[in-house]
């Protein structure tokens, strides 16, 4: 008669270490992520440009949440619905305004781009990428804003509001 090892009420073997029954991809891929920091640390350590993109990175997201929390606190902050499925709504809603604020900015960048190029302004690529879409300066949180929709067309330039001249600092 074969005999059975001893197991344990969970189902374990006897006392052999939880350790010894580790699955080897999972401790591979501990592993790997520990050598992944490590290698992440000594860089952010030892290279001045790689802190100031990790730096200009998080200052994007942060300047993000600051423009969906300055979104959402024009409500008081406060998700009113009472339902569940009422909530997910607000919150979808929250997500696509933030989405449309930050399409409109980027249009707008881009149009001001071509704009100073045209002028002969010299505006590198690599600057580019110092520009968060999180701008809010521009938006109004409080109250309304009354458009006539008959007039407003004949207005826009190309479909695009005309862009405010700016000082030219020399």
């Amino acid at each position: 008669m074969l005999s059975r090892p001893a197991t344990t009420p969970r189902g374990g073997r006897g006392t052999e270490p939880a350790a010894s029954r580790q699955n080897t991809l999972a401790a591979a891929l501990k592993e790997w992520g520990r050598m992944q920091r490590t290698v992440h640390a000594a860089r952010h350590l030892s290279d001045l440009l790689y802190r100031r993109k990790i730096s200009r990175q998080l200052n994007k997201g942060e300047s993000l949440h600051t423009l969906r929390r300055d979104l959402h606190y024009a409500r008081q902050g406060a998700i009113v619905r009472a339902h569940l499925q009422d909530q997910t709504g607000q919150a979808w809603c929250l997500t696509i305004l933030t989405n449309a604020a930050i399409t409109w900015a980027t249009e707008y960048y881009g149009i001001a781009i071509k704009e100073l190029r045209s002028q002969g302004r010299e505006v590198p690529d690599g600057l580019l990428s110092f520009i968060a879409p999180g701008h809010r300066e521009n938006i109004n949180f409080f109250g309304s804003i009354e458009v006539d929709i008959e007039a407003e067309p004949a207005k826009l330039d190309d479909g695009w509001r005309p862009l405010r001249p700016t000082p030219v600092n020399e």
